[in-house]
């Protein structure tokens, strides 16, 4: 299934380093004919001078969607039962946001959005990244790769040598794990060696 005519929610929590090669999914998946309604957790907005400041993500993303991220809970939970999504997207979801949302804690729009989603019944699919995957994180993951309409882009260690429980997805695949979790399929391999050269 492609994602022609399907509202897609993206949403995306604060790892900074990685909004580089997310960007480019949100992108693909409007030039693929999808809608798409950005959310952000609040560090989004924070300045962060090493990759840029957060307000010009904030900018850059409403240009190529059309829609002004939305940034509080209380705009973020209409996105259950009134206006519903195909699917929706956390990339990049850190490793705070992971065990939030694998323990039922709702604090963020963007957590607040997926948890909608799954009330629904309709696919979540999470591109992690974050630097105790393998450490004390590695329940979490566990526990959301074995819940019903929780997909995961494939991830694997992006630096096994300096930070060995480091776990990344691959955001390159974001597209095509939605259209299979849209097919309810999880994208295979899930764990691919990471290139981050």
């Amino acid at each position: 299934m492609n994602v022609k005519g399907k509202h897609i929610g993206f949403g995306l929590t604060g790892s900074h380093c990685t909004y580089g090669d997310v960007y480019p999914q949100i992108e693909r998946l409007i030039n693929e004919g999808a809608k798409v309604t950005p959310f952000v957790t609040h560090t989004v907005a924070k300045t962060d001078t090493r990759f840029g400041e957060g307000a010009d993500w904030l900018q850059k993303i409403e240009d190529v969607t059309g829609i002004k991220p939305i940034d509080s809970i209380v705009d973020a939970e209409p996105f259950g039962p009134k206006t519903p999504l195909d699917c929706m997207v956390i990339a990049p979801l850190t490793g705070n946001s992971i065990s939030k949302f694998a323990n039922a804690m709702t604090d963020s729009p963007v957590l607040m959005a997926a948890k909608a989603t799954m009330r629904n019944v309709c696919p979540v699919v999470l591109a992690i990244s974050t630097n105790d995957g393998l450490g004390l994180n590695g329940v979490n993951i566990m526990r959301l790769l074995s819940t019903k309409n929780v997909y995961f882009v494939p991830f694997g260690q992006d630096d096994h040598v300096k930070k060995q429980n480091s776990l990344v997805a691959h955001m390159a695949y974001v597209v095509e794990t939605i259209e299979a979790a849209l097919e309810g399929q999880q994208l295979q391999p899930v764990l691919r060696m990471y290139d981050s050269h």
